[in-house]
């Protein structure tokens, strides 16, 4: 049976900004296997947009969750997201 791809836009707060965690991410991501992005925002949080398997994201959100060592994550809010594509492999954006 064929795995049905998903994807979800996470919104991450707390101290995530200045203490490597989009780097965190990205390897993170890529390690697990999703396709996607992340991106500081200008209001202090993180925005990941992914794609992969129900399992894959499962994973991904539980790294969110425990960030680098030098990060405080206070919220992880997850959202479904419009499919999208262009990202096979996942990358660091530019702040929005």
């Amino acid at each position: 049976m064929a795995s049905i791809e998903v994807f979800r836009r996470y919104l991450v707060s707390g101290r995530v900004q200045g203490v490597g965690f989009r780097w965190f991410v990205e390897r993170e991501a890529r390690l697990i296997g999703v396709g996607g992005w992340v991106r500081n925002r200008d209001d202090g949080a993180v925005e990941v947009l992914a794609s992969g398997t129900n399992e894959q994201l499962g994973s991904l959100y539980e790294k969110l969750k425990e960030g680098p060592r030098a990060a405080r994550i206070d919220l992880v809010e997850v959202d479904t997201a419009a499919p999208f594509s262009g990202y096979k492999t996942f990358q660091i954006e530019e702040t929005r």
